[in-house]
């Protein structure tokens, strides 16, 4: 058997991905108006929900346990800090709990020479797009030759802590690709590895993650903790033990 040349090229396209080159991901920008079109996946499920923890370490952590079953040393931490029962721990603890984040395939109109990407969303347009695609007027909003683009504008309220994303089905269904059968075919097939698009760490790298951002959240807050006296520093009382 020959070597799979699809396989070989979404191989490539991580790599890529982790060395900073070509992005498999899409992100839209605040106040700018997007068409896109969600593209069909050979399972029939576009939709893929990961779960992260972030602002531990150096970017995202793809959560070993809530992803895969494996241990992790963040999530045990958590519930550590739960089972300690009190209001200073249980919100110390929240922000360690894993994320819920949800990926679709799409292509950005205008822009299709960059083949399909990964757009990143949240609970909430996850909701519009299960009853967007459940709605029978629509019909699949995914087939390729007759299926429905979506408006997308992203925008953030003063005061609010994440943006607001509005989706607005097409009036008309439409073809995805509106080149050669060939130049369809590569499109359709530049859909990017779902699993392949995210590092994935080991229990043991991820606790040691974790050991090393709790060591340097005590050194900060030993150091924070420090006043000056007389020209001297001195330790200052804190009312919380670092952990």
């Amino acid at each position: 058997m020959g070597i799979d040349l699809k396989k070989m090229k979404a191989k490539l396209a991580a790599l890529q991905n982790k060395g900073g080159g070509k992005t498999n991901f899409w992100r839209p920008e605040e106040g700018t108006s997007y068409s896109i079109r969600i593209v069909s996946t050979p399972d029939g499920d576009p939709f893929k929900e990961f779960w992260f923890h972030y602002d531990i370490g150096k970017g995202s952590i793809l959560c070993p346990k809530k992803n895969h079953g494996d241990d992790c040393a963040i999530c045990a931490f958590a519930s550590k800090l739960y089972k300690e029962g009190t209001e200073e721990s249980s919100k110390m603890a929240k922000k360690f709990l894993a994320r819920q984040r949800f990926f679709a395939p799409v292509v950005v109109r205008g822009e299709e020479k960059d083949g399909v990407k990964l757009w990143g969303f949240g609970k909430n347009v996850y909701q519009d797009l299960i009853n967007l695609v459940l709605n029978p007027d629509y019909g699949d909003i995914t087939e390729p030759e007759s299926g429905t683009d979506l408006s997308l504008v992203s925008t953030k309220v003063p005061g609010a802590s994440f943006p607001t994303t509005k989706l607005t089905p097409a009036r008309k269904t439409s073809k995805l690709c509106q080149g050669s059968s060939e130049e369809c075919k590569e499109l359709l097939d530049s859909v990017p590895n779902f699993d392949d698009s995210f590092e994935r760490k080991t229990p043991e790298e991820v606790a040691a993650i974790l050991d090393e951002h709790l060591s340097t959240d005590a050194s900060a807050e030993e150091s924070s903790s420090e006043v000056s006296v007389g020209g001297t520093k001195s330790k200052k009382a804190s009312s919380t033990s670092a952990i």
